[in-house]
């Protein structure tokens, strides 16, 4: 398969040739492709073509399904580039399909899980009810927060602590290249997850010294991360909520992804709790997708609809984060882009 042929097969549904009509019945239809990725990713299919091409009748007695069933599948997802069907009617991984794979860099298979799911499937069937309410689709699906959601079931929590990695996956990097954090003694990561932003930002800078602030059950996982690098010595772990206080000490204070998370007066609490743990001469650092202007798609945009329907919380332009600055004794002071979707948004005490 050459890349002229994944690039028809990735823009068939959207291919602005055809009549307006097709186009947005197309569109609508795009949930069978989101489904069909879940269905092989929570198979692992690619798993199972990981040694060579094999039939659907082996694929189905490898993963307990319906021969003809798969073959249907794995015929529909060969037309999106993900396998390829020979004379025989063997399957083989493509490129595509190999990103499938449970130890394939970037973690898709656990984000197609975690996006595309079955709880993900009923908190978007609510997705209306968020539009006429402004209230998420997770609690009228669930009945509790999606991190409440997630506090009690350890497995779809591991799910989602990958995905989060493998969806921002280049932006760690990216972060570290554009921002200089040679001034900062101490960065402290409120809500930094597992700690991968932060331990790319060490690595980084050997100088730096971090601390990694989230909740119990979420900094658990992090301390392989941290002993994985070899940032022990140089990065502290410490326990608890930001609602309620966040670590003292750092002079530089980092929140990747935590402000679009919160409705307004929740992000006030949090930033509030920043500004009393830091100098007045600190930063803080908010790593977002900045809402850009304009009619054109951008991956914020996309980001906003699902903090909607999960969370509650929202993108915002340059100028929304320069208003919740003001009314949390911060002034920004400057965005600095990325070579990501990810805009370092600096902000100082006043």
């Amino acid at each position: 398969m050459n890349d002229s042929d994944s690039d028809r097969a990735a823009t068939a549904a959207t291919d602005q040739t055809l009549p307006p009509a097709v186009q947005v019945v197309q569109m609508a239809g795009g949930l069978a492709i989101s489904r069909a990725v879940f269905a092989a990713a929570e198979l692992g299919i690619a798993d199972h073509l990981k040694d060579g091409s094999r039939s659907s009748e082996e694929i189905a007695q490898a993963t307990g399904t319906h021969a003809l069933s798969l073959y249907r599948l794995l015929r529909f997802m060969s037309g999106f580039g993900f396998f390829v069907e020979d004379a025989d009617k063997r399957f083989s991984l493509t490129p595509l399909g190999a990103a499938l794979q449970s130890d394939a860099p970037g973690y898709a298979r656990s984000t197609v899980r975690m996006l595309a799911g079955s709880t993900a499937w009923r908190v978007w069937g609510e997705f209306l009810h968020s539009v006429k309410t402004g209230e998420t689709g997770v609690e009228k699906a669930i009945g509790q927060s999606m991190f409440d959601y997630l506090s009690t079931q350890p497995e779809e929590a591991t799910i989602f602590n990958e995905a989060m990695i493998g969806f921002h996956a280049g932006e760690k990097p990216a972060v570290a290249a554009a921002y200089d954090f040679s001034g900062i003694q101490r960065l402290v990561d409120v809500g930094g997850g597992t700690g991968n932003l932060l331990a790319t930002i060490l690595l980084a800078n050997p100088e730096l010294r971090g601390v990694l602030y989230d909740l119990a059950h979420v900094v658990a996982e992090a301390r392989h991360q941290i002993e994985m690098n070899n940032l022990s010595e140089r990065c502290e772990i410490v326990s608890g909520s930001f609602f309620d206080s966040v670590p003292s000490g750092g002079d530089a204070y980092l929140l990747s992804h935590i402000v679009h998370d919160w409705e307004e007066q929740k992000c006030l609490k949090i930033l509030e709790n920043c500004r009393r743990a830091m100098p007045d001469n600190g930063r803080l650092l908010l790593v977002e997708w900045v809402m850009p202007s304009g009619n054109d798609l951008h991956p914020a945009k996309f980001l906003d609809l699902t903090m909607l329907v999960y969370t509650g919380g929202r993108e915002r332009t340059e100028e929304e984060y320069a208003a919740l600055f003001a009314k949390s004794g911060f002034k920004l002071t400057r965005v600095v882009p990325t070579q990501s979707p990810a805009s370092v948004i600096e902000a100082q005490p006043v």
